[in-house]
C-alpha cells in the first residue's frame, strides 16, 4: 500500500461552477486512460454537448493520444513547461475563441507531481472564474493503480470530484484490493467518488482500434476504412460497449456536465 494519507479537508469555496475540466489521472501506463477518455468525447458527442479537447500526454507522439484518434480537433499541450496547465485557463476563458464549456483532457503517465504541483499553485484562483474539476480514476484488479488514485486524491483533495472506472482487463476481474483494503474505504467515505465500470473487451478488436486509431462509434458505424474493422462481430461488438459504457457514464453526469 502507498503512503498515503486522505484528509477531509472540505469542499473549497468558489462560485457555482458554470465550466468544467474533466482530467484522466495520469498515473501508472496501460491501464486504458485514453480508451476511457476517448468514449468520454464520444459520450459528448452524442449529447451535442460542446467541448474542447487537450491532449497532455507527452510520451505517445504519434499513436496511443487523444490527438492519436482526434487529430483534428485535439490540442497537443506540454505541460512540462513554466506555464504548463494554464493551457486550463486559456481555453475556458471567455475571450479566447476556443471557449467550451467543457475541457476534457488526457494526462499522460508520470504527469503527476506538475499536475499536482500546478493545482497547489493554481486552484483557488481558477476555481473563481466557476470551474469545476472532475479526476477520472482508472483501477485495475493492479493494486498499483489504486495506490495511484489514493496519491493523486492525497494531494488533490475535495478540489475536484472523482469518477473511478474499474476497468476489467478480463471477464472475471478481482477487484478485491479497491473493494477491501482499509485506504481505499476512506478515500470512498471520505470523497464519495461515482463509481462506474467498464467491461472486458475483446483484444484483437481494442488492439485493431487502437493501431488504427480508431474509435468505438467510427467502428460502429462503419466509418473506419479498415476493412479489419467493418467486420460484422466487430461493428456489433463496438455498438454493444458503446451502449453499456454510456449507461454508465450517464450515472456520472453531474460530474461530467458543466
Amino acid at each position: 500500500m502507498a503512503s498515503t494519507q486522505i484528509h477531509n479537508l472540505g469542499p473549497s469555496q468558489a462560485c457555482e461552477p458554470c465550466k468544467r475540466v474533466i482530467f484522466s489521472m495520469g498515473g501508472k501506463g496501460g491501464v486504458g486512460k485514453t480508451g476511457v477518455m476517448t468514449l468520454v468525447v464520444e459520450w459528448f458527442q452524442t449529447g451535442n454537448v460542446p467541448f474542447t479537447l487537450l491532449d497532455l500526454d507527452t510520451e505517445n507522439k504519434a499513436a496511443g493520444s487523444l490527438k492519436h484518434y482526434f487529430p483534428t480537433s485535439a490540442h497537443k499541450i506540454n505541460i512540462h513547461t513554466p506555464a504548463g496547465l494554464d493551457a486550463f485557463i486559456d481555453y475556458l476563458t471567455e475571450d479566447s475563441r476556443h471557449s467550451t464549456p467543457v475541457l476534457i483532457a488526457d494526462m499522460g503517465a508520470g504527469s503527476g507531481a506538475v499536475a499536482l504541483d500546478w493545482f497547489d499553485t493554481m486552484h483557488e484562483e481558477i476555481s473563481q472564474l466557476g470551474v469545476a474539476f472532475t479526476a477520472v480514476g482508472i483501477i485495475t484488479p493492479d493494486p498499483s493503480t489504486v495506490d495511484s488514485v489514493l496519491a493523486w486524491a492525497a494531494r488533490l483533495q475535495h478540489r475536484v470530484a472523482y469518477l473511478i472506472v474499474e476497468n476489467a482487463p478480463n471477464p472475471q476481474p478481482d477487484f478485491s484490493y479497491w473493494h477491501k483494503t482499509l485506504e481505499a474505504q476512506r478515500f470512498r467515505d471520505t470523497f464519495s467518488p461515482v463509481v462506474i465500470s467498464m467491461e472486458f473487451r475483446l483484444p484483437d478488436l481494442e488492439n485493431a482500434a487502437r493501431q488504427h486509431g480508431a474509435t468505438l462509434g467510427q467502428i460502429a458505424s462503419r466509418q473506419s476504412p479498415v476493412p479489419l474493422l467493418q467486420k460484422t462481430s466487430f461493428v456489433l461488438r463496438a455498438q454493444a460497449y458503446r451502449r453499456r459504457l454510456f449507461t454508465e457514464f450517464d450515472k456520472a453526469a453531474q460530474l461530467l456536465l458543466p
